[in-house]
């Protein structure tokens, strides 16, 4: 018995529900008369909707194919071999199901060695091997595909990636090592660094030619029959593929020191992962693949066992599963059908929306304000955001005439609104006026139309009090930039019936959003969370702590930008306003920052100036600050900020403000970008000890985006 085969079986039985992936060997005569071929094919038997995975137990079918055509090709009975997936799949990598079982160090590290001593077996071959990416290829499935001698790839692959340090991984199969030295370092840092960091970006079929991780191109259609044809010219000598000459001096040094940067960019040291990948890509400039192979499994054990990549996992399981099946949604069967959409504003908030559910739903919309020229603004926005589009070739000219003549403007809300079934506001953040509007609109509209309110602090049930019909008026909360965050806080008032709650929904999945059910409480989540955050990082300035101490103290989070030039952002005017309502709520806990009330007065954007291109405090923003003479350390202003968030957290879960910890995590995530490595904030507040300190208990059971008990 193999080692290969005993790590495969020792880890196969802590996966008992592992999705099967099988090796079919088949066998045909090449084109052109160049031989006898084995073609192995990977299919977990499912359609595209379930994407062909590895864990140890389809690791094992692979190797038993290998040991198949491994014989054969020594024997002489096939001239090559290639690999391919099921239709639009070629593999996505690791079954990370698994991967979360994992207690122990050694079984991590048997996960990472039963992978390369599979995949390199095809490196080993006496025979040339083929890689063909017919479809979507993820991590382990592009690792595979790198151990093979020559590859192609289909011009139609929606999704390539080397996605493993977005989760808190290295490419662990090979990827670090091989990668670095098929297309030179710079490109690899490209894949595996910082698209992985630019919120795992995929690569499409072309890219992945032009980089030179594929051999040749082919379209989607008859993909496999030109790879055939393909592959028989090159072994018959009629096709040589050359590869370029891998620089090994300084460009490789200056290769991963760009990494660095950019890793320090993103996560400034907090996620491993990064740096990880970064020292194996440096050590595989010597060549030595075993050497690399060997780091690749310890790095992979290491972060297996720690927080930062069960988080990830976490993470993406909110977005990918939770996210598309929002908690506490009725019956989707209670919606109404939604065949034109008003909006009352043409403001910059108005038209995105506007625009959104234009390209979404692509049924009439039509704007209202109070003077014409405000409305022709809007849509003048609308028509231009389409040219863009058209410009950039991503729609063509038909659909951009039918697009613009969608979109209306009108100053009479009885002309636009009269038949319209679902009308949202985006008006000035005052209860008496979106009051007044929403009682302007109910008169004139149909008495099935949905009235959302696009408020980011006031209630809900407030503002739909004084209408016949209440029950018709829902939360739909939107984050900026609209047309990427994907966060969606549908809010249900008091009052709200289930037919508005269940149409919201309806809306929000056509929109392509991320909706999360939130209770009708002041700021709902990320705002009320945002507020408690940046309220104690105002605080600690505000009482003497220098403003780089306070911005410096958050940094070992990693989040994608620092409390300030977040503030900036979000705009100070909106900050403060978000911070009177819920200092009105909540006295106790939420303060009114002073110096950002100067600062707002004083009609400055934010806190910093980028003269140098770097954020520097504002000469004049220094002057208006009044502090006191209470200085704090960076250890000191985190543990505040984290208690404060801990504390809110607890109170709002109490409160139901949403269903489970995990909902606030998903809106973190979605709607504030906050980064996988914490799993949006609950697993970090755990791992760090601060829910307990806080709140007596963690905030999700042991095992749930940690390592099981």
């Amino acid at each position: 018995m193999s080692t290969t085969t005993e790590l495969l079986q020792q880890a196969s039985a802590l996966f008992p529900d592992e999705v099967v992936t099988s090796a079919h060997v088949r066998h045909f005569d090449l084109p052109l008369g160049a031989g006898r071929f084995a073609l192995i094919t990977l299919d977990n038997g499912l359609d595209h909707t379930k994407p062909t995975t590895f864990g140890p137990q389809s690791l094992a079918n692979l190797n038993a194919a290998i040991d198949q055509v491994e014989k054969e090709a020594g024997d002489g009975d096939v001239v090559g071999v290639g690999i391919t997936g099921k239709p639009f799949i070629f593999a996505v990598g690791a079954d990370l199901k698994g991967v979360e079982l994992l207690k122990e160090h050694k079984d991590a590290l048997a996960i990472g060695k039963g992978g390369h001593d599979v995949f390199k077996r095809l490196a080993g071959l006496a025979v040339p091997t083929f890689a063909y990416y017919n479809g979507a290829a993820m991590g382990g499935g592009v690792e595979v595909g790198l151990h093979c001698t020559y590859r192609t790839v289909s011009a139609a692959i929606p999704a390539f990636s080397l996605p493993e340090v977005f989760l808190g991984l290295v490419p662990g199969w090979g990827g670090c090592t091989l990668l670095p030295n098929l297309i030179g370092p710079e490109k690899a840092v490209s894949v595996i660094i910082e698209n992985s960091l630019n919120q795992n970006k995929q690569l499409k079929g072309k890219q992945v030619y032009e980089l030179g991780i594929a051999d040749a191109i082919f379209e989607g259609a008859d993909f496999l029959e030109q790879s055939l044809i393909w592959t028989a010219a090159v072994l018959k000598g009629e096709i040589r593929i050359e590869r370029p000459v891998i620089d090994r001096g300084e460009a490789w040094d200056q290769a991963v020191a760009k990494g660095r940067f950019l890793a320090d960019g993103k996560v400034h040291g907090a996620a491993p992962a990064a740096y990880r990948a970064l020292d194996i890509i440096a050590a595989a400039k010597n060549g030595d693949l075993q050497q690399g192979y060997d780091a690749e499994d310890k790095a992979l054990a290491d972060l297996i066992m720690g927080g930062e990549l069960r988080a990830g996992i976490y993470a993406f399981n909110l977005v990918q599963k939770r996210g598309k099946r929002p908690a506490g949604a009725p019956d989707k069967n209670l919606a109404r059908p939604v065949t034109k959409v008003g909006v009352v504003g043409a403001g910059l908030m108005a038209s995105q929306l506007a625009l959104l559910f234009l390209r979404r739903l692509e049924v009439p919309v039509v704007l209202t304000d109070i003077d014409q020229e405000r409305v022709d603004k809007g849509v003048g926005y609308v028509h231009a955001e389409i040219d863009k589009l058209l410009g950039k070739g991503r729609i063509h000219q038909d659909k951009a005439n039918r697009l613009k003549a969608l979109v209306t403007g009108v100053l009479d809300k009885a002309e636009g609104f009269a038949d319209a079934d679902f009308v949202i506001e985006a008006v000035f953040e005052e209860m008496g006026v979106k009051q007044k509007v929403f009682a302007e609109v109910e008169a004139v509209a149909p008495a099935h139309a949905i009235f959302a309110t696009n408020t980011s602090s006031l209630s809900v049930s407030e503002m739909a009090s004084k209408l016949k019909h209440p029950e018709r008026v829902v939360g739909f909360h939107f984050f900026n930039p609209v047309a990427i965050l994907p966060l969606l806080e549908i809010v249900r008032g008091e009052q709200t019936d289930d037919a508005s709650l269940a149409t919201a929904f309806a809306v929000a999945k056509k929109l392509k959003k991320t909706a999360v059910l939130v209770k009708d409480a002041p700021a709902f989540v990320v705002n009320r969370i945002l507020t408690r955050f940046m309220g104690e990082i105002q605080n600690v300035i505000d009482e003497g702590t220098p403003v780089e101490v306070a911005e410096k103290a958050i940094e070992p989070l990693g989040l994608p930008m620092s409390p300030l030039v977040l503030l900036e952002l979000v705009g100070p005017a909106i900050g403060l306003h978000v911070s009177e309502t819920l200092n009105k709520a909540f006295p106790d806990r939420f303060t009114v920052s002073p110096n950002l009330k100067a600062v707002v007065e004083a009609g400055k954007r934010g806190f910093y100036v980028y003269d140098s291109g770097r954020p520097e405090l504002d000469p004049e923003v220094a002057a208006l600050l009044k502090q006191g003479d209470s200085v704090l350390t960076e250890e000191q202003v985190r543990a505040r900020v984290l208690d404060a968030v801990a504390q809110e957290i607890g109170l709002m879960l109490d409160e139901g403000v949403v269903a489970e910890a995990q909902d606030i995590d998903l809106c973190l995530i979605t709607g504030a970008g906050w980064p996988f490595h914490l799993g949006g904030i609950t697993p970090y507040l755990d791992r760090e000890g601060v829910s307990e300190r806080v709140t007596g208990k963690r905030f999700l059971e042991q095992g749930i985006a940690s390592v099981p008990a």
